[in-house]
C-alpha cells in the first residue's frame, strides 16, 4: 500500500514538472511575467513593512497591494486597461458617494437612510444597465464595477462614520498607487504588447491555410492510387484539423487582443492611432476560409471518390485554384508579418481567377452526358468549394490592402524571403504520377482514411504535408481572458 501510493505521487510530480517545463518553453515570457508580479506586490508592500509609509495610509495600504494583484495583467494594454478604469471608477466613484453623503446629511436623521438607499439603488442600478451596452462592456466593464463597489462602500460607509473626506482620500490613494506601480512594472521589464500579438495571431491564421490549400490539389488527386496511409499520416492529419479549427475558434482570442490593444501606445512598429480593427475585418475573412478548408479536408480519403477518369478532367483547373490561392495567402501572410504592402499576392490572384473561368468553361461543355451523377457530385463539389476559396481569397487580399494603406506599409523589396511553398519543379512529378495513373483504368481505392498535408520538399515523389504554425506568445493568456 505504501509502495503504491509512493509510485503515484512519484508519477504525478513526474508529471507537474513535465507540465511545468512544457508551459515554460511554450512561452518563456510566462516566467518573466511572474518575476514581474512577485516584483510589483513586493514593491507596494513596502507601505506596510516601514512605519513612516505606513502612518500616512493605515490599514488602507492594503487596498494598493490588492490592487496590483487585481490589475496586473499578462500585456501592457491589458494591464493599463484595468488600471485607467480602476483609478478612474475610484475616483468618479469616491467623490459622487462622497457627494450623496453631504446632500443625504441635509435632509435630516430620520430622511438620510431613505436618501442613501435610493441614492445606492438609482446609481448601482443605471450603471449596471450600462454593462450591456457592447462598446461600453467591452473597454469599461470592470471600470463599472469598481464605481458601484467605491460609491456604496462610500455612501454606506458615511452613514456611520464622519471621517467621509479621509476616508475616499486615503482609498483613492491607494488604489492609484497600486495601480500605478502594476503599470509601471508591466511597462518597464520586458514588456508585452497585445497589438504585437494580435498582428502575429491574424498573420499565422492565414498562413495556416495557406499551407493546407498548398498541399490540398496534389494530395486529392493522388487518392486513386493504391497507397495506403501510414498511422503517422492519420496522426497528421488530426493535427492539420486541429490547426484549421484553431483559425475557426479564433475569433475570441482575437477580440480580446484587439480590446487590449486600443489601449496601448505607439510600440515598435506600431504608430499612434494603428488601425487595430481593420485585423478583426481581416480575422473574420479568414474563418470563412476556413470553413472551406475544412470542408475540403473531409473530402480526402473519403469513401466517395469520383473515377480516375472524372478526376482527370477536373484536376487541372482545381490544382491551379489550390496552388495559387495557398500562395497568394502566404504573399498576404508575410506582406502583414514584414508590414509590407501585399504586392507580391496579386499575380497568384490572378492566375487563381484564371483557374475559375476555366472551371466554368470546363462545367458548361458538353462532356458529361456519358456518366452518372454520382460519379462526378464529388469532385464537382471539390470543385466549386476551391472557387469558393479563391473569392474567399479575393477578400483578404482586399482587406489586407485596405490595412497597408490605413498603417502606411513600406513598399516590399525585391529578395524578401516568402513562406514555405510547393515549388513547381515538384509539384509537376506529382501531377505527372497521378495522369499516368489515372490512364492505366480503374484503379483500387484507398479505404476511409484520415489525412493531413505537410510541407516537405526535400524530395519530388514525398507527399506534402501542412506543418502547423504555433500561436503567437501570449495567445494563452488572452484566450484565458476571453474566457
Amino acid at each position: 500500500m505504501l509502495m503504491s501510493n509512493y509510485e503515484k505521487i512519484k508519477t504525478d510530480v513526474s508529471h507537474i514538472s513535465q507540465l511545468t517545463k512544457q508551459l515554460a518553453k511554450d512561452d518563456p515570457r510566462r516566467i518573466v511575467h511572474s518575476i514581474k508580479v512577485g516584483f510589483a506586490i513586493t514593491l507596494v508592500s513596502l507601505f506596510f513593512y516601514f512605519d513612516p509609509l505606513y502612518e500616512g495610509l493605515g490599514m488602507n495600504a492594503m487596498w494598493a497591494v490588492l490592487t496590483v494583484v487585481v490589475v496586473f495583467e499578462f500585456s501592457v494594454g491589458a494591464t493599463l486597461g484595468k488600471g485607467v478604469n480602476r483609478g478612474l471608477a475610484t475616483i468618479i466613484g469616491g467623490m459622487s458617494g462622497f457627494g450623496a453623503h453631504r446632500l443625504s446629511s441635509l435632509s435630516g436623521d430620520k430622511l438620510e437612510p431613505f436618501f442613501l438607499g435610493f441614492s445606492v439603488f438609482i446609481t448601482a442600478g443605471v450603471t449596471t444597465f450600462m454593462r450591456f451596452f457592447p462598446k461600453v462592456k467591452a473597454r469599461f466593464d470592470y471600470g463599472l464595477l469598481v464605481f458601484i463597489l467605491t460609491f456604496c462602500l462610500i455612501c454606506v460607509s458615511g452613514y456611520r462614520d464622519d471621517q467621509v473626506i479621509d476616508m475616499a482620500h486615503r482609498r483613492i490613494t491607494t488604489i492609484l498607487i497600486g495601480s500605478s506601480t502594476a503599470v509601471i512594472v508591466c511597462l518597464i521589464i520586458c514588456p508585452v504588447w497585445a497589438g504585437t500579438d494580435l498582428h502575429n495571431l491574424v498573420s499565422t491564421n492565414i498562413l495556416t491555410l495557406s499551407l493546407f490549400f498548398q498541399g490540398f490539389g496534389i494530395e486529392y488527386f493522388k487518392t486513386s492510387l493504391d497507397i495506403t496511409p501510414s498511422d503517422d499520416e492519420i496522426e497528421d492529419n488530426k493535427s492539420s484539423l486541429q490547426a484549421i479549427k484553431s483559425v475557426l475558434n479564433s475569433k475570441n482570442n482575437i477580440d480580446t487582443l484587439l480590446n487590449y490593444a486600443r489601449w496601448e501606445f505607439r510600440h515598435g512598429r506600431f504608430k499612434k492611432g494603428h488601425p487595430w480593427t481593420q485585423y478583426q475585418k481581416i480575422g473574420e475573412l479568414v474563418r470563412n476560409c476556413a470553413c472551406r478548408a475544412e470542408a475540403l479536408h473531409s473530402f480526402l480519403y473519403s469513401q466517395g471518390q469520383a473515377p480516375n477518369e472524372v478526376k482527370a478532367k477536373f484536376l487541372e483547373p482545381c490544382m491551379k485554384m489550390s496552388t495559387e490561392s495557398g500562395n497568394c495567402l502566404s504573399e498576404l501572410s508575410m506582406a502583414i508579418k514584414k508590414m509590407n504592402k501585399p504586392s507580391k499576392a496579386k499575380p497568384h490572384l490572378q492566375n487563381a481567377k484564371q483557374a475559375v473561368q476555366n472551371l466554368n468553361v470546363l462545367l458548361t461543355a458538353n462532356i458529361w452526358k456519358n456518366l452518372n451523377l454520382s460519379d462526378v457530385t464529388p469532385v464537382a463539389t471539390v470543385a466549386k468549394l476551391l472557387a469558393d476559396v479563391v473569392a474567399c481569397t479575393e477578400d483578404i487580399a482586399e482587406a489586407v490592402q485596405e490595412l497597408a494603406s490605413l498603417a502606411k506599409f513600406k513598399d516590399a523589396k525585391e529578395k524578401t524571403k516568402v513562406a514555405p511553398q510547393i515549388e513547381k519543379t515538384k509539384v509537376a512529378p506529382q501531377i505527372e504520377k497521378t495522369k499516368m495513373a489515372n490512364n492505366q483504368g480503374s484503379i483500387k481505392r484507398r479505404p476511409h482514411a484520415n489525412h493531413v498535408i505537410l510541407i516537405e520538399t526535400s524530395s519530388p515523389t514525398s507527399s506534402p504535408r501542412i506543418s502547423v504554425p504555433k500561436d503567437p506568445p501570449s495567445l494563452a493568456m488572452a484566450q484565458q481572458a476571453a474566457e
